[in-house]
């Protein structure tokens, strides 16, 4: 994994203007804007929020953070709003009262209608900003100066390529439930409609049940208990959309007294996860790299600040766009037993090597 460096940010005289006459819409520290001045990189402030900590894929992010910050002398500020959307919203307008002249923010809206109030916030402060994973279609970081680059995965990809795993698994025929995450988000939404497709192309396989238990193992535990009782043997498969909620389901199995009877496929390739494909317990997941997401962000925004990478420069296509993913299989589970930031990765001339395609 990899880390780059880059943002700057100025006083717009008109953004400042509109302070000056009363904006009240915009955050009270707001008076940077993107401009031609560079940041000292001990200047610059680095700020990772995501949903929570105890999500194994989340920490891999915030420690992929802290390696960046590491790499260019800085510490990163580390913000989770368990999954409340208000929590969010009320840390961003926190930060963006304060001086925003060099932040820096990597954040993973909770859902889709999150976004658009932290872009105008960050718009309005003049705060460098990365998002990963959710946002609205219609709403475009090329359309803005500081929201520099929408990170996110081919959850269609990704989605179709567990349920094929799956359909694999089970010999091809037999009947399957489904866990889903958050559905107000493109990730949730994009992954079902994979295993929609994998359905297509694999008829034998039946889809008995579907329902939410949105990101979370503890929900997916409770969801799965439910389902196996509804259904019982008839469940030969478990395609859940990412790995907390594969590992809910493994326990829910093992309470069963199914283990190894059902195969289990999830996304985030989270070390308990790739520890159970390594085992037989879980047939596949795909990972993301959320060690390499979490310094990436930074590490775009830190390169602006600093002028090392000018917004003009980044090119149409890596400011909103699909990065590489990996199918992790008992075959290459080894590989991806121990993730780690490589601070190479994060370098500014390397930050879109990873670009898989544009996000259109």
């Amino acid at each position: 994994m990899r880390i780059t460096p880059r943002p700057a940010a100025i006083v717009s005289l008109s953004l400042l203007a509109a302070v000056l006459t009363g904006c009240s819409e915009e955050s009270g520290g707001g008076t940077a804007a993107a401009g031609s001045e560079s940041c000292e990189s001990s200047e610059v402030r680095l700020v990772g929020q995501v949903r929570n900590e105890s999500n194994p894929y989340e920490a891999s992010w915030l420690a992929g953070g802290d390696v960046f910050a590491q790499s260019v002398g800085l510490k990163q500020e580390r913000l989770t709003y368990d999954g409340d959307s208000t929590k969010q919203q009320e840390q961003i307008s926190q930060i963006l009262a304060g001086n925003t002249k060099c932040l820096v923010m990597n954040v993973l809206p909770n859902g889709d209608s999150d976004t658009a109030p932290i872009v105008k916030g960050a718009d309005q402060a003049g705060a460098y900003l990365v998002t990963q994973w959710n946002k609205p279609a219609d709403l475009k970081p090329a359309d803005h100066k500081t929201w520099l680059s929408h990170i996110t995965y081919n959850g269609i990809e990704s989605g179709q390529q567990i349920g094929d795993a799956l359909s694999t698994a089970i010999g091809g025929n037999g009947g399957i439930i489904a866990l889903q995450g958050v559905l107000d988000t493109a990730a949730a939404k994009d992954r079902f409609a994979g295993l929609e497709a994998s359905l297509a192309k694999n008829p034998g396989v039946k889809l008995l049940d579907q329902q939410a238990a949105n990101f979370s193992r503890a929900e997916a535990l409770t969801v799965t208990k439910t389902l196996l009782t509804k259904h019982g043997d008839n469940v030969k498969g478990i395609w859940a959309a990412n790995d907390d909620m594969a590992l809910g389901a493994l326990e829910a199995l093992q309470q069963a007294g199914r283990s190894g009877k059902v195969a289990v496929v999830g996304i985030d390739a989270v070390p308990d996860a790739v520890s159970a494909v390594q085992k037989g317990d879980m047939t596949a997941t795909v990972s993301s790299d959320g060690t390499w997401q979490g310094g990436i962000g930074l590490a775009i925004g830190y390169c602006v600040a600093t002028g090392k990478l000018k917004v003009a420069d980044i090119a149409a296509g890596n400011r909103a766009f699909f990065a590489r993913q990996f199918l992790v299989t008992k075959d290459n589970a080894a590989e991806f037993a121990q993730p780690k930031a490589n601070p190479a990765d994060f370098e500014c001339g390397n930050v879109f090597n990873r670009v898989a395609g544009p996000l259109t």
